[in-house]
């Protein structure tokens, strides 16, 4: 992706800490002009704290983190006209009209009235709200609501997007329309940057990616490229009755077979998973065999126990 891409986004060394907790762990990474970059990681894993030091809502306590070529500790405010901010949270006034909650936004940004209004129905009409132009924020669903709040931060024409969970709780028609409308703007060379839980969405719409656990960088590269190496072509599902797991694992063990137990499934990664198709004693068992996928890959590096934060 290096080739003759501007970097829009770069962060050397980054540590963000809360009291004794390490957020953000000395990360480093280069965010391309025109790319979708994601963030991906569990609950608690650095994520929404990187978004927010790069936001300038959050100070980081050291390392260097630069914007267009401008430092979040100096230029906040020039930085701030750069980005279009979603964040997780519906900040949308329920007390305004769809309309008015764009103009009033505009105004943050001193844009001149007869520029707001344009540029407000514009957005209506690119996101498929101009119906709803005169409707209160209660009377949006969903969908139209996180639309809504993608359109707002795109009203004074920002060079950078940062959507943190865009698109967590939409119905799948909603997230699809969503993920079309980033398309297009990252056609027109908007930058992106991207946290989701939803790994297709990260498959589907990020150019690169990092994975991010307990702070810490674990990978970084193109998602398919990341998921060849890592997980491998193919992955085998081996599901086993519970009462006869500790058995089938004594015995893949012994095998010298590696794999990942999760539930009731154990799962076998490239040359394993050839390994495991020939292994013709556990025939009695239900085996799947399919294409290796981002999900595998980020249950593979950071587990697939629970977790709450």
């Amino acid at each position: 992706m290096q080739g003759n891409y501007r970097v829009a986004v770069r962060a050397q060394n980054l540590i963000k800490r809360y009291g004794e907790l390490t957020a953000v762990n000395d990360i480093s990474f280069d965010i391309f002009e025109g790319e979708c970059f994601g963030f991906l990681g569990p609950n608690g894993a650095g994520k929404t704290s990187t978004m927010k030091m790069l936001s300038c809502v959050s100070p980081l306590n050291s390392g260097e983190l630069v914007v267009h070529g401008m430092d979040v500790r100096r230029d906040q405010r020039k930085i701030k006209l750069e980005l279009g901010i979603v964040s997780q949270s519906d900040s949308l006034d329920p007390d305004l009209s769809v309309l008015q909650n764009l103009l009033t936004y505009g105004r943050y940004f001193n844009m001149p009235r007869k520029l707001a209004q344009e540029r407000a129905w514009e957005s209506l009409r690119q996101f498929h709200l101009e119906e709803k132009a005169y409707q209160t924020i209660d009377e949006l669903s969903g969908g139209m609501r996180r639309r809504l709040l993608i359109a707002r931060a795109m009203l004074h024409d920002p060079r950078i997007l940062v959507l943190d969970e865009p698109t967590t709780g939409l119905d799948p028609q909603a997230r699809l329309l969503v993920w079309d409308i980033l398309a297009t703007l990252k056609s027109r060379g908007i930058t992106i940057l991207l946290t989701t839980h939803y790994m297709d969405e990260a498959a589907h719409l990020c150019d690169r990616l990092v994975v991010i656990d307990q702070g810490n960088v674990l990978v970084e590269g193109v998602p398919r490229e990341l998921v060849h190496e890592l997980v491998g072509e193919q992955v085998v599902e081996l599901r086993v009755n519970p009462i006869h797991m500790a058995g089938v694992v004594q015995r893949l063990t012994d095998e010298g077979l590696e794999f990942e137990y999760g539930g009731d499934s154990l799962y076998f990664y490239g040359d394993n998973s050839v390994a495991l198709d020939e292994n013709s004693g556990l025939n009695g068992y239900e085996m799947f065999q399919r294409p290796g996928n981002l999900e595998d890959l980020f249950l593979r590096l950071t587990g697939r126990g629970l977790r709450e934060g």
